[in-house]
């Protein structure tokens, strides 16, 4: 079974990293002082409180870890008292499983108010999740063999049961906020051109009386980029103007052999940071 400990490191580190620097106590700071002692005690209060969850978690699961050994020790034993003792055993699984997944479910709320990193609460979500499909399969292998001794334990079915359908909705719960990350991700770093000859711009009102981008213009005329990846864009032109606002420096036009231009981002933050619609006018 993998140990949750090297989660919580990675979390403490998170959390660590944010507060390293020492602050300079003069009355000008004494308010950004203050405020950034509250981030800290936030951040502190939030670190405990998840490293509080997941050593019980930890805790739990070497528990029932051990309870499965002794099950295993015991089936193969003799005695009037072995059922009895296998099915003490087995309620014992069942109750720590239980108490493990509202441990789990309120992991995941914390998750959701935290002010930490996400991407370590998501690596830690993911780890527990593996760690319980291992459970699964451990205790599918117990109830194989306790079938094939005649010895038949409602308790165990139910914690299978249960387990299985817990795994289902971490996971769905896990693969849809990943999504949702994703989408949200991908709409921040979501940008627009539109590139044509003076005449079309002006039929889509993206030039109007001389101006730019100022009236109701077509933006369905806009072909949609990701900043992060399109960062050369063909105007398959010998004559190309820039009429929007774009810093100097980051970015050139280049020629090619057939003397048509190419737009090319050396600096997207600062090419995009004014706006993210571009607007070049070519013949």
């Amino acid at each position: 079974m993998k140990k949750i400990s090297i989660i919580i490191v990675a979390v403490a580190a998170a959390v660590i990293s944010c507060t390293d620097s020492k602050p300079v106590n003069t009355a000008a700071n004494i308010s950004q002082y203050d405020s950034l002692q509250r981030v800290i005690a936030q951040k502190d209060f939030e670190l405990n409180e998840m490293m509080a969850t997941l050593n019980e978690i930890n805790d739990g699961l070497r528990e029932v870890s051990l309870a499965e050994n002794r099950v295993t020790i015991i089936k193969d034993g003799e005695g009037t008292n072995r059922v009895q003792q296998i099915r003490e055993n087995i309620q014992f699984i069942a109750k720590t499983m239980a108490h493990n997944r509202d441990l789990i479910n309120k992991l995941k709320q914390q998750q959701k108010e935290s002010s930490l990193n996400s991407e370590q609460l998501k690596k830690t979500i993911e780890d527990l999740i593996l760690q319980l499909d291992e459970k699964d399969q451990q205790l599918q292998a117990l109830r194989t063999e306790l079938e094939a001794k005649s010895i038949r334990i409602d308790e165990l079915d139910k914690t299978i049961s249960d387990l299985n359908a817990d795994v289902t909705e971490l996971r769905t719960d896990n693969e849809q906020k990943t999504t949702t990350i994703d989408q949200q991700d991908k709409q921040l770093n979501a940008a627009w051109y539109a590139c044509g000859t003076k005449k079309e711009l002006k039929d889509h009102r993206i030039i109007d009386g001389g101006k730019v981008l100022q009236g109701a213009f077509d933006k369905g005329y806009f072909t949609k980029i990701d900043i992060r990846l399109d960062k050369e864009i063909k105007l398959y032109s010998k004559s190309a103007k820039i009429l929007t606002t774009h810093p100097t420096g980051s970015y050139v036009l280049e020629q090619d052999a057939n003397k048509q231009y190419t737009l090319r981002i050396t600096d997207p933050e600062n090419f995009w940071a004014a706006s993210k619609y571009l607007v070049v006018q070519v013949k």
